[in-house]
């Protein structure tokens, strides 16, 4: 059990590290600033649950759950999304870096056939994907840059369900090592999310009583 522990910790931070304290620039530079005038800007606000790979199943890992944000805009067919992560759990001993990082997605999407596929630039690297043309079902799969060839993963897959009408995002973010085709799982965290787009209030939605 304790070598099985200390085995889950130095992956942990593996895992952690290659995502989040990289001192690379993550959201591309720009000298204009982001508008909302030229793209289909939604906010996605949600919860992951992460999993370690233990013993053929899954079990918890609740001081690496988070919370998030993502910024998500659509300019056509190019999606730009910058997520930021926040890990508050107590437990969490901080040795893979700061709780708080931040995620940059850049996604072109083209039909072949009567498939739309997908390159997707990452920070955490690069890759393609499939969706339906109404972007409700999505798969994502890229490599893992920056990750060491004794690391426990090497690809990431992250399939998402866009319930667009229950104002809902559902996703599952696999981490794995992919070998002559063979697939050895590590990690997965499963990540519910609501979605919030621009709307006038006509009162102030809360006062001091």
């Amino acid at each position: 059990m304790k070598k099985f522990s200390l085995i889950a910790a130095v992956a942990i931070a593996t895992f952690l590290t290659s995502c989040g304290t990289s001192e690379k620039i993550v959201v591309p530079l720009s000298k204009t600033l982001p508008s909302i005038d030229d793209n289909y800007t939604i906010v996605w606000v949600g919860k992951g649950e992460s999993y370690i790979y233990k013993d053929g199943k899954y079990v918890r890992s609740e001081s690496n759950d988070y919370s998030f944000e993502v910024v998500q805009r659509r300019y056509g067919h190019t999606w730009k999304s910058i997520k930021n992560m926040h890990r508050i759990h107590p437990d969490y001993n901080g040795k893979a870096g700061p709780r708080e990082h931040t995620m940059y997605f850049e996604i072109a999407f083209s039909k072949q056939g009567d498939k739309i596929v997908s390159k997707v630039n990452s920070s955490l690297g690069n890759g393609t994907g499939v969706s339906d043309n109404e972007f409700r079902e999505q798969q994502l799969q890229f490599t893992a840059d920056g990750v060491s060839s004794f690391a426990p993963y090497n690809t990431y897959r992250i399939t998402q369900h866009y319930k667009y009408e229950e104002g809902m995002l559902l996703e599952t973010v696999e981490l794995f090592k992919l070998k002559d085709g063979k697939e050895t799982p590590f990690a997965k965290i499963e990540e519910k999310a609501q979605i919030f787009r621009p709307v006038k209030l006509e009162q102030a939605p809360t006062k001091f009583e």
